[in-house]
């Protein structure tokens, strides 16, 4: 029986890299139709491996799969992925977390600058024909704001020495950094400090059920008068009603959002109009150099799981020791 892996869904001009690297275990590369769930199901019981970008590997995709050894996810954030079941079953889950370390951290400091120097209102006025650069109020120096990161790994790590070119302060906030320095960015031990002291947020954190709308009413509330506030991580770690109603009441200064709860938004999102918003299409983590890097990952945490090796980024590591762990059946 030949070798299969199933890619649910990518959006890169094609899956050349993918099957080159696989071509070593003589594999296969199916690709779904749609990639929801009813063809997932259906295509499951013939997938030794299942590769994934967005779209939802649930627990009945995954239940289908009897012979899937490993999901590879082609990204950071694995909340697409029925973890827990996987781990039950014994199925290896991986990612890839430091491909696009550099573009995000370049993105979340690119919509800082937009919100914070009106780049987009400027030329949006200009390209209407007006020439006006009081229009949208005074403009402030960024030496010497504070920039709050909520979360500290990979990529806020690297936002932070880019802010510091600037001469922002900055400051980090995550449940397992200690309070004092690190690397020149002050740890805060508390969300509510930190959203006190901060003239723009970035957010970094992982979305698990804990940090899903970590930042509501009560969070935004917090903040300075006229704060910026950005997200690059994941969506749902944003109430966004409570963020239009910030600034509709003018308590919030400007949003950037790469990421949504719905990618994408309905045409008649309300986000997609709301005055102080610069939306981008979750394309912070794109370049021509970061795609190659993540197909070449993610496809060589697949080609691991299939010959019988733990992939290097496994996500449940506990998987190692069950019983049930189906890396044993590689050939």
């Amino acid at each position: 029986m030949p070798t299969t892996v199933l890619v649910t869904d990518y959006a890169w001009p094609s899956l050349d890299v993918e099957r080159r690297i696989l071509a070593g275990v003589g594999a296969e590369v199916v690709v779904a139709t749609t990639g929801d769930e009813r063809e997932l199901v259906s295509l499951a019981p013939e997938a030794d491996a299942i590769l994934t970008n967005w779209k939802l590997v649930t627990a009945r995709v995954l239940d289908a799969a009897r012979r899937c050894r490993t999901v590879a996810r082609y990204g950071v954030g694995v909340d697409n992925i029925d973890v827990p079941r996987a781990t039950e079953l014994g199925i290896v889950v991986s990612n890839v977390p430091d491909y696009c370390v550099d573009e995000v951290s370049d993105h979340a400091l690119a919509l800082m600058l937009a919100l914070a120097r009106r780049i987009v209102d400027f030329a949006a006025q200009t390209r209407a024909g007006s020439w006006d650069n009081q229009a949208f109020g005074p403009l402030h120096r960024l030496r010497g704001l504070t920039l709050g990161l909520i979360g500290f790994g990979r990529i806020a790590r690297l936002v932070a020495p880019k802010a510091r070119a600037f001469g922002l302060r900055v400051l980090a906030y995550a449940p397992s950094l200690s309070p004092g320095a690190h690397d020149g960015v002050e740890a805060i031990g508390s969300l509510d400090e930190l959203l006190a002291q901060s003239d723009l947020v970035s957010l970094h954190a992982p979305l698990t059920a804990a940090t899903h709308h970590l930042l509501g009413a009560n969070e935004l509330a917090r903040m300075r008068p006229g704060a910026l506030l950005i997200n690059t991580a994941r969506g749902g770690l944003l109430d966004l009603e409570a963020v239009r109603a910030a600034l509709s009441a003018g308590h919030l200064g400007g949003v950037g959002l790469d990421v949504l709860d719905e990618e994408p938004p309905r045409t008649d999102d309300p986000i997609r109009r709301t005055p102080g918003v610069v939306l981008t299409p979750h394309a912070a983590f794109y370049s021509v150099e970061s795609v190659v890097e993540l197909q070449e990952k993610a496809s060589a945490n697949v080609l691991s799981a299939l010959t019988g090796t733990a992939p290097e980024t496994i996500v449940n590591p506990d998987v190692l020791v069950s019983p049930s762990l189906r890396l044993a059946r590689a050939t």
